[in-house]
């Protein structure tokens, strides 16, 4: 069987990458990454200056990324198939194969859907990373969550209507997936009553980080690596200072 190691690579700084998964891709031998076609990809760029000299690099480049509706019949069947077709292709490469992920490869990683078309096929084994979400509210210099406080993490893809409905009843609050969908989302969290507690954070951990308040941004250029956060302001007793 084939040995497939995905490695973790945390939320963009490569400082931020584990000591196992570091180890890992330093002594690979075959790399494969997620990219966009004609772009470097980003957990290509984390481990820039770590791969051994001569490994071999398999690019797996995604054939759609936002030109359809993510869920549109056509762009469900093309990633079905690209994902069908690369879990092939590593099923069927001699010898050990080191995937490179961003953030935590089972925290809406797209090495996921590998995963489970690779049962059975391959020997697999998953490095966690630090999710790029904790290397955002990490940024803001604020706790995420107090006390008691539930933490709700929701995908800017997600219609409005359920945006608000999750929005109010929520203690703290992380947004993924946000990019073009940032102007619904700060309608989202106007109508709950939370704008004004909320954050961006572009690029976290990455060259150019940004973190602004949401209520000061017009919503309309939001790179794709940016998540919103609201801070949860503690179900706790009250604790002397």
């Amino acid at each position: 069987m084939a040995r497939i190691i995905c490695a973790g690579l945390g939320p963009g700084d490569p400082d931020l990458i584990s000591v196992r998964s570091d180890r890992t891709i330093r002594s690979a031998r075959q790399v494969a990454y997620f990219r966009k076609a004609g772009r470097q990809g980003q957990a290509r760029r984390i481990v820039e200056g770590m791969l051994a000299p001569g490994v071999a690099e398999h690019a797996m480049e995604y054939p759609v990324t936002t030109e359809i509706p993510f869920d549109s019949p056509d762009y469900i069947a093309a990633l079905a198939h690209f994902y069908d077709d690369w879990a092939n292709r590593l099923a069927d490469l001699p010898g050990e194969v080191v995937v490179l992920c961003e953030g935590a490869p089972f925290f809406y990683g797209s090495f996921m859907h590998l995963y489970t078309r690779l049962q059975g096929r391959a020997e697999i084994e998953v490095i966690p990373g630090i999710t790029g979400m904790t290397g955002c509210w990490n940024a803001t210099g604020v706790p995420i969550t107090w006390g008691d406080d539930v933490l709700t993490v929701l995908m800017g893809t997600l219609p409005e209507e359920d945006l608000v409905s999750h929005m109010t009843g929520a203690d703290a609050l992380v947004v993924m997936k946000t990019g073009r969908n940032l102007p619904k989302v700060r309608r989202a969290l106007e109508r709950a009553g939370r704008l004004g507690d909320a954050w961006l954070v572009e690029r976290g951990t990455m060259p150019g980080q940004r973190v602004l308040r949401l209520a000061e941004v017009d919503g309309t250029d939001c790179p794709y690596f940016a998540i919103v956060l609201v801070h949860g302001h503690g179900r706790r007793p009250e604790v002397a200072e």
